[in-house]
Formats: C-alpha cells, sequence, structure tokens
C-alpha cells in the first residue's frame, strides 16, 4: 500500500476565482500526479478527510474525484480507500527513471534550407520591389470582384455548407477546361481537372500519387527550390539536370538517372532563365516518359503573360501517351492571397490523384470557387488578363531599360518574352549574394540567381520581380538598384601565398 504523501500535499483551493471548487481540486490532484509528486499506488486522503481539511463541502471532492476515477487517474478499492492508479506506473514524469549524465538533446526534423530562403523572405519582403510573386489587380477588376463576392455571399446554400467534391464545383472545371483549351492548347476534359490550393499543391499531390520512397526525380538545375525541398519531404531523390538555352538537356537526364520515375519541369517558362523549352526537346523528353514508363509534372506558371505574341502551347498538348500531368495556379493569373490552382490528370492516373487529394485537404472552399467561376464564365478573367499583360510589360520594360542606361556596363538584362520577373546577369566578377544582401541595406528585395544551381556551375546575376509594382515605383528603385551595381567592387581574390 501506498504511503500517504498526499496527507502532506500543499491543497488549496481559490474561493474567489471562477473555477468550480471540484474543478480546482480535480486538476491539483491531476497535476500532482503527472508532476510525479503522488506516485502510483499513493493513498488518497478520503473524501469526508479532504473536505474537511479544504473546509468545503463533502459533495465538491465527491465531484473531483469521480472526475479522477472517470479518466483512470485514481483507482477506488473496497474498504482500503482512494489510490493514485497502478496503470500509470512508468508513464508519469515523475516516475521514469533518471539517466546518468546529462541527456543528449533529442533530434528534430529540419526544415530545408530552401524555405527560409525563399519563401518566409517573400512574405517578410512583400513590399519591396523588387519581389517576386506580386500582382496587381486594377479598380476594374476590384470591383467586379466585391460584386461577384456579394452575389455569393447572398446566395449562400447547402453547396456551401456541407461536403462537395474533392475535384471542385464542375462549374469552376467547366470555365477552366475552356480555359486552358483555348489559351494553352491542352487536351482535357472537366472531369480530368482538379483544383487545388496551387501550384506546389498540385505538385504535392502528384508527388504522392506517383512515387515510393528513394524515387528519383528529375529536376531543372537551375530550378525551383521548393520544387527541390519538396521532393525531399516525400523522401524521393531529386537529380538536378542542367539547363542550356534549350531548355532542360534531356541526355544529360537520361545520363545523370536514367531510372527516373518523373520530371519536373517548367516548359512555356523556365525557372529562374526564362528560356522555353524547344520543340526538339520537347518531343525527346516526351519521348523519355513514353520508353521509361515515367511521368511529366509540367509546372505552367505565369503563362498568362506573354508579352512577345500569343502563349506558347503546352508541352502537354503534344503528349498522345498521356504522360504529363499539367499544373497551373490563378495565384498568379489574379493574386497570390486566393489560393487556387489546378491540375489536369491523365485519366490512368486520376483516381491515385483524387484520391491523395482527398486524404490530404477533403475539398477546396466551394465559396471561393463559385466567385473565380462567375468571374472567368462571364469574361472578366480574359479581359483583366488582357489589361495586366498591358500593365506588366510597360513594368518590364521601365525595369529593363532604367538598369541598362544606368549600370549596363555592370549589368546584362535579359528581357523574357514570358512571366513576371527578369535576371540581370552581372558582369565583372561581382557576387549576386553580396548584392543581394546590399539591396536588402537599401529597402530593396533581389533573389541571387546563383541559390537556383545545385551541381550545375553558377551564374550570377539578380532576379528582379516586375509584377507587383506600378511603373512609378519601379522606376526609382530601379535607379538605386543600379546605383549600387555600379558602385560595387568584386570580391578580392586571394593569391596563391595566401592560399
Amino acid at each position: 500500500m501506498g504511503a500517504g504523501w498526499a496527507d502532506l500535499h500543499d491543497w488549496r483551493l481559490d474561493r474567489r476565482g471562477d473555477a468550480p471548487l471540484a474543478r480546482q481540486l480535480y486538476m491539483q490532484v491531476r497535476s500532482a500526479v503527472l508532476s510525479g509528486a503522488l506516485r502510483p499506488g499513493d493513498r488518497l486522503p478520503s473524501s469526508r478527510a479532504m473536505a474537511a481539511r479544504l473546509g468545503v463541502a463533502r459533495a465538491s471532492v465527491v465531484a473531483a474525484y469521480e472526475l479522477l476515477l472517470a479518466e483512470g487517474c485514481i483507482a477506488a478499492r473496497r474498504g482500503a480507500g482512494t489510490f493514485v492508479s497502478a496503470d500509470l506506473g512508468g508513464l508519469v514524469r515523475g516516475a521514469r527513471p533518471r539517466a546518468a549524465g546529462p541527456a543528449k538533446p533529442k533530434a528534430t526534423p529540419a526544415a530545408p534550407a530552401a524555405l527560409a530562403d525563399f519563401e518566409r523572405a517573400t512574405v517578410e519582403a512583400e513590399a519591396r520591389p523588387f519581389n517576386t510573386g506580386r500582382t496587381l489587380l486594377d479598380a476594374r477588376s476590384v470591383e467586379t470582384w466585391r460584386r461577384l463576392t456579394h452575389r455569393a455571399v447572398r446566395s449562400l446554400g447547402a453547396s456551401h455548407l456541407g461536403y462537395s467534391d474533392p475535384c471542385g464545383l464542375i462549374e469552376l472545371r467547366r470555365s477552366l477546361c475552356d480555359y486552358l483549351r483555348a489559351a494553352r492548347d491542352v487536351r482535357c476534359e472537366p472531369r480530368q481537372i482538379v483544383v487545388t490550393a496551387g501550384t506546389q499543391h498540385a505538385i504535392d499531390i502528384a508527388l504522392r500519387a506517383l512515387l515510393q520512397h528513394g524515387d528519383e526525380v528529375w529536376v531543372e538545375d537551375p530550378g525551383y527550390p521548393l520544387t527541390h525541398a519538396l521532393l525531399l519531404l516525400a523522401a524521393a531523390r531529386p537529380r538536378p539536370v542542367p539547363v542550356d538555352a534549350q531548355g532542360i538537356v534531356v541526355e544529360a537526364g537520361r545520363r545523370l538517372a536514367p531510372k527516373a520515375r518523373a520530371a519536373i519541369v517548367t516548359p512555356s517558362h523556365q525557372f529562374p532563365t526564362a528560356v522555353p523549352l524547344s520543340l526538339a526537346r520537347r518531343l525527346e523528353l516526351l519521348a523519355w516518359a513514353r520508353d521509361s514508363g515515367a511521368w511529366i509534372i509540367e509546372d505552367d506558371y505565369t503563362s498568362e503573360f506573354r508579352y512577345g505574341g500569343p502563349p506558347l502551347a503546352a508541352l502537354q498538348g503534344l503528349d498522345e501517351d498521356e504522360r504529363v500531368i499539367y499544373v497551373g495556379t490563378l495565384n498568379k493569373a489574379l493574386f497570390p492571397g486566393l489560393r487556387l490552382g489546378y491540375a489536369v490528370v491523365p485519366e490512368r492516373l486520376l483516381p491515385a490523384f483524387v484520391d491523395a487529394r482527398y486524404l490530404m485537404d477533403r475539398q477546396p472552399p466551394t465559396l471561393t470557387q463559385a466567385v473565380v467561376a462567375e468571374f472567368m464564365g462571364e469574361g472578366h478573367f480574359a479581359a483583366h488578363i488582357r489589361r495586366m499583360r498591358q500593365t506588366y510589360r510597360e513594368q518590364r520594360d521601365a525595369l529593363a531599360a532604367t538598369l541598362t542606361r544606368r549600370a549596363g556596363d555592370r549589368l546584362a538584362v535579359a528581357v523574357p518574352d514570358q512571366g513576371m520577373h527578369l535576371v540581370a546577369y552581372l558582369a565583372g566578377g561581382l557576387s549576386d549574394r553580396a548584392m543581394e544582401a546590399a539591396a536588402k541595406e537599401a529597402g530593396l528585395f533581389v533573389r541571387a540567381v546563383s541559390r537556383f544551381y545545385r551541381e550545375a556551375p553558377p551564374r550570377a546575376g539578380l532576379m528582379l520581380g516586375f509584377s507587383g509594382f506600378p511603373r512609378t515605383l519601379i522606376v526609382p528603385a530601379a535607379a538605386r538598384l543600379a546605383a549600387l551595381v555600379a558602385a560595387a567592387r568584386p570580391p578580392a581574390r586571394r593569391s596563391r601565398a595566401a592560399g
């Protein structure tokens, strides 16, 4: 029989507190057991003795003891009394034997460094030129969005209050299907479209549906850092494949990872170089997927914004063997806070893809989908894209012209035909990471392109977003950046003697 340490415990109740007395006693006994102050087998005072000691009605103590009995914290023995439950032996904190010497710190999972370097920095530097992924909404789109949102809320019904199709509202999927057929030459039916929270979500679902532990996946080098991090999170093995002026080098991928299960590519606008994947490489990539039984995940980000003519056709439209999973996003076409994207999934992969989506997130929010479906169905989306394409082109040109005029001898500005950012390559041995730090001090946000390389020889450059900032802000900010570049000095080379 356990010792009567409970008789020595400093039981106290706060009669002026909000918590009922029975609740207070219950929590005190429970805390004493969990901390090890009371051990399994220790006897508690009887309800009558505890009530007398605390000066409360016995009913309050009985109520507290009943709660403790119900959760198995204490046990009553007929004719013997009430004791701390023996079932807790070895489980409560105070009952664990102390290890000799200081305990070794437990390892905790480390987040991929790319997350800290990329997306978290994006949020922190939200308003600084030249952050990437930012968009603009003109007054016309804002007013239309407000009106359609009010309409959706006024018509709130059962379809928005319960569970719905994990693939998304059929009205939105039809609108997306019509848009992708017309604007991107994608081969699809509404049943093949799965609505997601964005591109990263769509790729995550695809990886869960396609890969097993340790599978190899081609990624572009340089490439999008979060894709690399996502593969590591999925316990896959990303295999960097070099990129040249025609896009990903398929022959290098065959040589470096001939048994790869998938490839993740950005054919229309390679990240970050902005080069499009040539037709020859597209056909070569599709042939590799067909011959090896692999899959291609086509990330068609910012495809809406091409400035030298109509958008390039999607890789998926060339796919005769249904090996391509096409993913896109409305978050960059409209605004990042929308959190809606989509995937066009081959028929044979659709059941596994939908199951994975269901298990991850059940369904996308129906009210937001309803607004977007109306926005697209009434023609506002196409009109918004046309207006923003003109706006972003003017912002791109203003940024490129200012940098070239003020620091053309130190910068080679690659003006892209598509997308929402450009790359200014540094000359004269300048460090892009040093310029990234200097720009931060000056209130600007630029990304060092060398960070996006894995195994390929890095090239120093600055990635600059131009879509989220009006021309009146871009020009003076670009002038400040150009002044920083013009004043920069390349890092001193170490002499052989110093080495």
